[in-house]
C-alpha cells in the first residue's frame, strides 16, 4: 500500500452514524480489525484494554436508552465494540495483572521483572502522579485504549469498512448492564469508549479539517 492509498483511507473514514443492516462484515475481515487493536502500542506494553464485541441484539436494545450517541448505530452496525480500560486495582506494579503481563506475556526473567516493576512504580508515583488518584489512573488507561481505537478504525477504512467512535453514553448505567451480563468484572474495568463498524447507507459530506499550518508547529 503506497502513501496515497493510506491517505485515501483517512479521507474515506468518517463518523458513520447509520449503517446498512443488510451488510455484514466477514469473520475474516473483522478478525483483521481486532488484530490491529491487539497489536497496538501501550505504555510499558501492559495492554490495559479489553474489547467486548457486542453482537447480541437483545443486549444492544437494552443499552439503547442509556447510549444516546448510538441511537442509529447500535441497531444497524454489523459489529459493535465496547472498549474497556483497566482500573487502578489492575495497574499497580505488584498487581496480579501487571505481574502476569511481565512474567507470562512478555516472558521477562525475574531480575528484569523486578527492575521493570520498580521503574513502572516510580513512573506512576513520581512522573505522572497517578497513584493517589484512582480516576486519573483509569483515564490514563483510557488514553491508551484510544490508540487501539484509532488503529482499528484506520485499518477498517483501509479495507472499505466504515466506523464511528462513540462517547455519548451514561457510563454508570452501561457498566451496570455489562456487569449484569457478566462481561465486566466489577472493580477491574471501566468503559473507555465504544465503536461501531459496518457499511454506510449514504455518502458523507466532504471531509473538512484545518490546514496543516494551523495544526503542526515546527521547532527547528
Amino acid at each position: 500500500m503506497n502513501k496515497e492509498q493510506i491517505l485515501e483511507a483517512y479521507r474515506f473514514r468518517h463518523a458513520c452514524k447509520e449503517f446498512d443492516p443488510g451488510r455484514k462484515i466477514s469473520e475474516e475481515d473483522f478478525a483483521f480489525v481486532l488484530e490491529t487493536g491487539r497489536l497496538s502500542p501501550s505504555s510499558f506494553g501492559f495492554e490495559p484494554w479489553k474489547f467486548v464485541v457486542l453482537q447480541n441484539q437483545d443486549i444492544r436494545e437494552k443499552l439503547l436508552p442509556v447510549t444516546w450517541g448510538a441511537q442509529r448505530s447500535l441497531p444497524t452496525a454489523s459489529h459493535f465494540v465496547i472498549i474497556l480500560g483497566r482500573t487502578k486495582e489492575d495497574l499497580l506494579a505488584d498487581s496480579p495483572y501487571i505481574q502476569h503481563i511481565m512474567k507470562d506475556v512478555q516472558q521477562l526473567p525475574p531480575e528484569v521483572v523486578q527492575r521493570k516493576g520498580e521503574i513502572y512504580h516510580n513512573f506512576l508515583e513520581h512522573d505522572f502522579h497517578l497513584l493517589d488518584n484512582e480516576r486519573a489512573m483509569f483515564e490514563w488507561a483510557s488514553r491508551q485504549c484510544y490508540i487501539a481505537l484509532g488503529n482499528m478504525m484506520t485499518a477498517a477504512a483501509q479495507i472499505g469498512i466504515d466506523s464511528c467512535p462513540i462517547e455519548g453514553f451514561d457510563k454508570d448505567k452501561v457498566e451496570q448492564v455489562l456487569r449484569e451480563i457478566g462481561v465486566m468484572e466489577d472493580g477491574h474495568f471501566g468503559i473507555a469508549c465504544m465503536v461501531a463498524f459496518g457499511y454506510r447507507v449514504q455518502e458523507p459530506r466532504e471531509k473538512t479539517r484545518r490546514p496543516i499550518e494551523e495544526v503542526a508547529q515546527w521547532v527547528r
